[in-house]
């Protein structure tokens, strides 16, 4: 989690009030806070509350700039406005991402370079926040490391905020001549119509989906909106009484520090709780415009807070990428190491600032030429974006020698059990999928948008195989169910199956309640509630089920196998009472290491990268064979010695990488394993024949 610049730093941005040393002040403790909680400080678990102190300071200077120029000129002109949002930001902006890509390049595996060069353009064109909001929520993300520009995301949503503001301003002046009423008035009520929505969205999202709530922009309009009221009751709080006015600065400073103490990642954010440091930074800034000397401004004025305030912006920028790219480099990072990378940071920041920042945003030229400074802007934009697109192109794709086919689990045999060719081993002269197309080596299911995630109940479905097919088929579950498509779909359409699919991320298709993100898992109740009704009202022939979770919810609020068993065993009964035949397919181990990355770091020593067969005891198989024993009409299909023959686990088989997120197997291996998985299904009393190459 990280902080925004806030807003820019110098005279020129504010030119219709004193220069505000506190504010600048303020701006140092934000990013000060942010800075030791990435490097690891123990005792600022809630340093990421910058990123809300950021957020007042932003709407608070960029309502004053806008309402002052609206009363000099009775109007807002967005073409200078945008003009010097582009000179002060995208520059420095757009150097840093150029450098990020390639700190990326060289410091970060390649498994990684098509999430991060996704997310540099993203972050180039101001949208990350909504990217990493849905990444939140990607159950297949599960594995997804800190990304070095995921910083980003608040600045997209202050960007955000700049687009509508002055947009929302605009519209108060037209309503306000429309009606004859007083621009104050009517930028109240807007300013009501943004904050109250907002703040209502921020308690709901934070409560049901509190790691999408973080990133969103409608979350956080409400901490802009309130830097905008201070900067609108400004003639209000300059006639503050002196000792009143240096209780509520003292009071906000104090908010502030106790936010970033007490408040830690466990509590849900940013709902409620962050008006603690939201309002405690609108409380310093009020009590600025009435006192200086006695109250909190006569600390933040100091000149080495001003001097890091100064350079927040770029402090920002740098600190993040850096602190991935050596946790990258290094393996990991001490509080010591993180304190020392955090502080050399302030080099490429003070560099940034003298020798690209000043001087952009004093030069003359610029300042005249409203369209040379979003040219500028627009090319620094576009730096950012081809370093993002050079990363995604730097991935290197799977090549194989001429004529050679990668065969899989087809080495194995029809006893894989022990195969030969399914031992361990330290090197391969190739393999596809590579480690970095691992990542996207995925179902098409996903693409077909099949899979509901874990904060939605709503039910997808995609159809598969022979639509007028004589038998029916669902298949029902989570992303472990879903990892079978790639051989469930040529065996469909081979044996002109009917088939629908059921998906939901994380979530067992049982009439027990499971665990997700530390709470129960409701949306997947209601889900499978919706699911089962519509099976039941038009039964299939079979339904084909799988889980990644072997525990459920009992009545104490515990974690148990018996609870899940019991709800597995619910859900089958229901359909083998209406006629229909269940048939599961067995979890498979989860590695316990990400195997994907081990082998780009390990390619000649791939051995490091095999896991215990033991591990196959921590899936959801045991659980899911207990279920199935005395189910009439409940069948179970395990192919896990053809996806771990021997008793280490080996990375990859017959040139086929065989893991990708956490304990999912990549499709190219799960397609290699059609023709036994067809032939288990048949032994399952689900009769399908399959010929390579017949699809």
């Amino acid at each position: 989690m990280t902080a925004p610049e806030g807003a820019p730093s110098g005279a020129d941005e504010r030119p219709s009030s004193r220069f505000r040393g506190d504010i600048e002040g303020l701006r140092a403790v934000a990013v000060g806070l942010v800075l030791l909680y990435h490097a690891g400080v123990s005792f600022l678990p809630g340093g990421f509350v910058g990123v809300d102190v950021f957020f007042v300071i932003s709407g608070f200077l960029i309502t004053t700039q806008l309402v002052s120029e609206m009363g000099r000129t009775g109007t807002i002109s967005l073409v200078r406005f945008y003009a010097r949002r582009a000179k002060r930001l995208l520059p420095a902006a757009g150097i840093v991402l150029l450098v990020t890509a390639v700190l990326a390049r060289f410091f970060i595996p390649s498994t990684r370079w098509n999430e991060i060069g996704g997310d540099i353009v993203g972050s180039a064109l101001y949208v990350v926040n909504w990217r990493f909001a849905d990444r939140s929520v990607d159950y297949l993300a599960e594995d997804s490391q800190p990304s070095p520009v995921q910083h980003f995301w608040s600045l997209a949503v202050e960007e955000q905020f700049y687009l509508v503001w002055p947009l929302l301003i605009l519209a108060a002046i037209v309503v306000a001549k429309m009606m004859r009423r007083g621009r104050k008035p009517t930028l109240w009520v807007g300013l009501a119509l943004v904050i109250i929505p907002s703040f209502a969205w921020s308690l709901s999202e934070t409560a049901n989906v509190p790691a999408r709530a973080y990133f969103e922009t409608t979350t956080r309009m409400w901490e802009l909106g309130i830097g905008a009221a201070v900067a609108l009751a400004a003639g209000a709080f300059t006639r503050l009484p002196r000792g009143l006015a240096i209780g509520v600065g003292w009071g906000g400073l104090t908010a502030i520090a106790a936010a970033g103490l007490l408040i830690t990642t466990e509590t849900p954010w940013p709902g409620y709780a962050a008006a603690l440091p939201t309002i405690g930074a609108a409380a310093v800034i009020a009590a600025g415009f009435s006192v200086t000397r006695g109250g909190p401004a006569s600390l933040l004025a100091l000149r080495p807070l001003r001097w890091i305030g100064g350079l927040s912006y770029s402090l920002y920028l740098w600190h993040w990428p850096l602190l991935v790219a050596a946790t990258a480099y290094l393996g990991g990072l001490s509080t010591t190491r993180g304190l020392i990378v955090a502080g050399v940071s302030i080099i490429p920041a003070w560099l940034t600032a003298r020798a690209v920042e000043n001087p952009l945003r004093h030069s003359a030229a610029i300042a005249r030429s409203s369209r040379l400074a979003l040219s500028m802007g627009v090319n620094f934009t576009l730096v950012g974006v081809a370093a993002g697109l050079v990363l995604l192109l730097g991935v290197t794709a799977s090549q194989a020698p001429a004529g050679a086919v990668a065969q899989g689990a087809a080495v194995l045999g029809d006893k894989p059990r022990d195969a030969p060719a399914g031992a361990v081993v330290d090197h391969v002269a190739w393999m596809t999928p590579t480690p970095a197309e691992a990542a996207a080596d995925v179902p098409a299911a996903y693409a077909d948008g099949c899979q509901q995630v874990t904060n939605k109940t709503e039910v997808a479905t995609c159809e598969y195989g022979d639509r007028g097919g004589q038998v029916d088929v669902a298949v029902v579950g989570d992303s472990k169910m879903v990892q079978w498509m790639p051989a469930l779909q040529p065996i469909a359409e081979q044996n002109g199956w009917h088939v629908v699919t059921y998906f939901k991320s994380a979530c067992a298709f049982s009439l027990a309640t499971t665990r997700y993100d530390g709470k129960p898992y409701q949306s997947c109740r209601d889900w499978t509630d919706e699911v089962r009704r519509r099976l039941k009202s038009d039964p299939p022939d079979f339904v084909i089920t799988s889980q990644g979770q072997g525990n459920a919810l009992d009545a104490g609020g515990k974690e148990t196998q018996k609870a899940m068993t019991a709800g597995l065993r619910g859900a089958w009964s229901e359909l083998t009472s209406l006629g229909t035949k269940v048939v599961v397919v067995a979890d498979n181990a989860p590695p316990g290491i990400n195997v994907y990355e081990c082998v780009e770091k390990n390619p000649e020593k791939l051995s490091a990268c095999a896991f215990d067969r033991a591990r196959y005891a921590g899936s959801a198989a045991p659980t899911q064979h207990l279920a199935v024993k005395g189910q009439p009409n409940v069948r179970i299909v395990d192919l896990f010695d053809a996806i771990c023959p021997a008793e280490r686990c080996a990375p990859v088989i017959g040139n086929v990488l065989v893991y990708r997120q956490g304990s999912h197997i990549t499709a190219t291996y799960v397609k290699s394993l059609t023709a036994q998985l067809a032939a288990a299904l048949s032994k399952a009393k689900l009769p399908a024949t399959y010929q390579p190459g017949a699809s």
